[in-house]
């Protein structure tokens, strides 16, 4: 996230951003928009590690999962079934019971890192048909963040489990960044040719469209990754936000966020008028931007914590969001103590707050309902869970 918020708009100021137009432009000079975004960042990362420790609340105790996977061999099956079944069903209900179906569906990626955590023999088996789905569904969809998301958490355990040399690590960074420069040169043709004219998604239709692109020589071009740079450039947004406020609008002063926080809390039962995710109005009011109908676009936090506060108040917000995001760790490694497993649903929990373009709601809205869904599970199975201390 916090990358994100500098390397679009880095390419975007030294000359990608002439292939841009309109509002998809950089809005404001480079040293302003630097000015502000430098020091929130700074005070975010500040934040998280301010009352971090060493860490704890990103530790995982490979030995109490070991044992605990031994105590409950059956339970990595029993969550890749109910991840799948989630998926399958999710689409059934309305937004709020929906959304409760698909975090279930992210259980089936618990299951998987119960796997190669639990020191038993890595079942390849169930790792191609876990993320075999996933790809299945980005190249259906079109929409790649599952995918790219759930391999860095991939990556992550594997480094856990096998801790590998830096240099092993920076090959497979270097990979990742290679297969997510790929995705984003060719995500606008493959929508094109799934969303527009009718192709089925799929393997076929992404090889037809990379040999298509290739034939043009256009796959790989300085305009290419110009029209590109805008899907990984949040810094857009902000400028658009900075140019409209305070010139347009005055600063929110909290009443922006006192919305975000009801969207965020508040069952829609109870507050039927609140904000929804990706509200197109919400966004356009408060950016000045101008965006389809059918189109979704999020302030992001950084945006959010400007429009509120102001530079210097925005900086000594993402201080203390930080801070938030830093207790959350803190609780989980707490309560993990008693329940080893639970410091691998940070993954789960975590999934929308690590993304640089998602609105403030969305992203406290899934950390909010994730962790009410992981302390119910842990009450109705508390004694499933539960460290056997016979054992530990």
């Amino acid at each position: 996230m916090c990358l994100q918020m500098f390397i679009g708009p880095t390419l975007a100021y030294n000359g990608l951003d002439k292939y841009q137009r309109g509002f998809l432009k950089m809005q404001i000079p480079e040293d302003q928009y630097f000015l502000y975004v430098i020091p929130a960042v700074i005070c975010f990362i500040v934040g998280l590690h301010i009352r971090a420790g060493m860490l704890e609340g990103e530790v995982v105790d490979q030995e109490k999962i070991k044992r605990f996977v031994k105590e409950n061999p059956k339970l990595p099956f029993v969550f890749i079934g109910i991840g799948f079944v989630s998926s399958f069903v999710s689409g059934l209900f309305g937004a709020e019971l929906g959304f409760v179906f698909t975090l279930l569906a992210c259980f089936k990626f618990i299951g998987t890192f119960l796997f190669i955590l639990s020191g038993t023999k890595l079942r390849p088996f169930f790792l191609f048909l876990v993320y075999g789905s996933v790809i299945a569904s980005s190249l259906g969809s079109a929409m790649f963040h599952d995918l790219l998301t759930w391999l860095i958490f991939l990556g992550a355990v594997f480094a856990l489990k096998y801790k590998p040399s830096v240099q092993v690590k920076g090959i497979f960074t270097f990979g990742f960044i290679i297969l997510a420069l790929m995705i984003q040169l060719i995500k606008g043709d493959y929508r094109e040719a799934t969303w527009k004219e009718g192709e089925e998604g799929g393997i076929e239709t992404l090889q037809k469209t990379m040999n298509a692109s290739q034939e043009k020589n256009s796959f790989i071009n300085e305009e290419k990754l110009g029209g590109s740079n805008v899907r990984i450039n949040q810094g857009f947004i902000i400028t658009n936000i900075m140019a409209n406020i305070p010139a347009r609008m005055p600063f929110a002063k909290g009443e922006e966020l006192a919305q975000i926080l009801e969207a965020a809390i508040m069952p829609r039962i109870l507050a039927p008028n609140k904000l929804n995710a990706g509200d197109r109005e919400f966004f356009m009011k408060w950016s000045g931007m101008r965006i389809a109908a059918g189109t979704s676009m999020g302030l992001s936090s950084v945006g959010d914590a400007y429009i509120n506060f102001g530079m210097v108040g925005g900086s000594i917000f993402m201080l203390l969001y930080g801070m938030f995001f830093s207790e959350v760790l803190k609780a989980f490694n707490h309560f993990g103590k008693s329940f080893p497993v639970l410091i691998l649903f940070t993954s789960l929990v975590f999934y929308y707050p690590i993304r640089p373009d998602c609105e403030l709601q969305t992203i406290l809205g899934h950390l909010i309902k994730s962790c009410f869904l992981i302390f119910v599970m842990i009450q109705i199975w508390k004694y499933k869970f539960k460290v056997n201390y016979a054992y530990g």
